[in-house]
């Protein structure tokens, strides 16, 4: 099995839904149950940085969650009830290579 990462970005239409405290409860308690989940977290405030200077963000990462899937396609079943992608907002799935 793969691991994933779901970064939520700050691009919600509906911010009142994204920010819901009982629809996020009733996500993270289905996360649970698939027996798949990893962790997760808010994201505060932050900066992107390069050797010489400061770079900013094209968009704000907001929070992110750990998945274990058999595929990218299969990761994507993780975006159902995800309170930022029902409202509207990106959700970016991302692959973690295994280590050699």
């Amino acid at each position: 099995m793969n691991e994933y990462i779901l970064l939520m970005h700050g691009d919600v239409v509906d911010r009142a839904a994204a920010d819901d405290g009982a629809q996020w409860g009733a996500y993270m308690s289905t996360l649970r149950q698939s027996g798949r989940f990893d962790g997760g977290s808010a994201i505060g405030a932050g900066m992107c940085a390069k050797k010489g200077g400061v770079a900013r963000s094209a968009s704000q990462l907001t929070g992110y969650i750990r998945v274990r899937a058999e595929s990218l396609d299969d990761a994507r079943q993780f975006l159902t009830g995800n309170p930022v992608y029902e409202a509207g907002g990106t959700v970016e799935i991302c692959e973690l290579p295994k280590e050699p």
